[in-house]
């Protein structure tokens, strides 16, 4: 499929549950991940970092994970893969993110401790760009 994850920017506004998913991320799983606080930012700091990966929680008080990503797109063209964070678990709730392109849903509260080992494996398991026609 290509190279390995290696850089998630993470778009989390609690810091006590952002602390705790960092922590999995790079200590436990090796992640480079860059955690901001607010989707503007995210947006900021998208081009700076290039990540692999979005990680976004979905509800925070500016922006939301979804309009984040919406700005990301627009602002930068960007076709990065997104895993969105919520505590918000019914099925239509999730499929309205999946429907938005979303890799995957995490529901909230998610397992630390597996946390990266389940990002790597979604980005291993992703669909394939086509190369070409």
């Amino acid at each position: 499929m290509g190279a390995d994850l290696q850089r998630v920017l993470y778009l989390e506004d609690d810091p006590n549950i952002a602390e705790i998913a960092q922590m999995a991320m790079v200590d436990i799983s090796g992640l480079n991940v860059l955690h901001c606080a607010s989707g503007g930012a995210a947006i900021e700091n998208y081009a700076r970092f290039q990540p692999d990966l979005l990680l976004f929680e979905v509800m925070l008080p500016d922006m939301d994970g979804v309009e984040t990503l919406h700005a990301i797109r627009e602002a930068h063209g960007s076709s990065t893969p997104v895993i969105f964070m919520t505590a918000k678990a019914q099925t239509h709730e999730q499929q309205k993110y999946m429907d938005e392109g979303a890799l995957s849903v995490i529901v909230k509260p998610f397992d630390a401790f597996h946390l990266g080992d389940q990002l790597k494996s979604l980005w291993s398991a992703r669909a394939p760009l086509k190369m070409g026609a």
